[in-house]
């Protein structure tokens, strides 16, 4: 089935008793035995599993074109559900330009239980010069947050398959509909469904997908089921809700992305524009072969004070976070802290699917 099909239908996994065409919300918490102390229903209680979210699991791995998901409570949690699956003294590459909390997590949760190199992953040919004896894995973030980098899956493929080691991809930019990193070598993909997933900035969650049911799976598994960080079921319902029109609603977004990257790229009060979809971004060629299209996510260089002019848009929200139908905007050193290595004159750019030409008109009003 094409990805327009999978969203809409794969998540219907139950027929109840009163014939819901959508799947209803089971906020039960847990689940009748039959005679023989099984559990005929699939469910003994809802911290293992719940009918939404396994519709909600199902889905996602239909739509990754994976062997199975894991649905957390936030993006965080199920990057950190990773990291906790690997052994003790595990050495971890990621990248240099990675999203602030991941970096965090890795710098303080993980500080003296992992170590970690970061680097710029859009540059191959310096990749295998940081493999050590204890090296694990591979995290790649593309495109990247927040300078849109964007960094070669086949390339990556061909490294860890070589020294055998694990290859997870954040794909929260790209969503499922523009990114498929296990079609391409990915072992693992990792979404904050908070984001493009629930597209309407009302819902916290995140996804894990695998390429195959192995040992590291099984131990993200436990750690999902036994440590607990797992969506209601309110909130599945939200993201499967979100996802039927998941498809219809990233075409807005990647239309009105390209038609505003366009617009600033040649704009006076603009240095530079990162938007993968741009022929001018390094890696627009390696966007293009691995990529279908390219989201509304950007980051603009502005010449002068970058937080004048988010302090000056009527139309675009300046808030954290992205993937919503409403158009976001901040000046992302400000959200990083002191320790940031963002570019001060940066200001990221979630473009929503409002009509781009008042959004144009709001940009141009708050760059002067």
């Amino acid at each position: 089935m094409h990805t327009e099909t999978i969203a809409i239908h794969a998540g219907n996994l139950t027929h109840s008793t009163t014939g819901d065409v959508t799947l209803p919300i089971s906020l039960s918490t847990t689940f009748f035995r039959d005679e023989d102390g099984g559990y005929p229903g699939g469910h003994m209680y809802s911290r293992v599993s719940n009918p939404n979210r396994s519709a909600l699991e199902k889905v996602m791995t239909d739509l990754e074109k994976g062997a199975d998901a894991c649905a957390f409570s936030s993006g965080n949690a199920a990057g950190m559900t990773v990291f906790q699956a690997l052994p003790p003294g595990s050495h971890i590459i990621a990248p240099d330009d990675m999203y602030w909390g991941f970096k965090k997590q890795l710098q303080s949760i993980f500080e003296g239980i992992l170590s970690i190199d970061f680097i710029d992953l859009s540059e191959i040919s310096e990749i295998e010069k940081h493999i050590k004896s204890n090296t694990v894995m591979i995290w790649v973030e593309t495109p990247s947050n927040p300078l849109l980098k964007v960094t070669s899956l086949s390339a990556i493929a061909g490294l860890t398959k070589k020294h055998r080691l694990i290859f997870a991809c954040d794909s929260t930019f790209a969503s499922p509909c523009f990114q498929n990193p296990i079609l391409q070598g990915a072992d693992i993909v990792m979404h904050s469904s908070t984001k493009y997933i629930g597209g309407h900035s009302d819902v916290l969650g995140g996804i894990l997908v695998t390429a195959a049911k192995n040992e590291l799976w099984d131990k993200i598994r436990n750690i999902q089921q036994i440590g607990g960080a797992v969506p209601s079921p309110f909130d599945c319902f939200l993201l499967l809700r979100s996802i039927k029109t998941l498809a219809y609603r990233m075409r807005g977004h990647a239309e009105n992305g390209m038609a505003l990257a366009k617009h600033l790229s040649v704009h006076p009060k603009v240095e530079a524009v990162f938007y993968p979809g741009l022929p001018s971004h390094p890696q627009y060629e390696i966007a293009k072969q691995q990529m279908s299209g390219f989201s509304g996510m950007m980051s603009i260089l502005v010449k002068g004070d970058a937080k004048k002019v988010v302090n000056k848009v009527k139309l675009f929200a300046q808030a954290t976070s992205l993937g919503g139908v409403e158009s976001l905007i901040e000046h992302r050193a400000s959200v990083e802290g002191p320790d940031t290595k963002t570019p001060q004159n940066l200001i990221r750019i979630s473009v929503g699917l409002e009509h781009i030409n008042d959004l144009i008109a709001d940009l141009e009003q708050a760059l002067v």
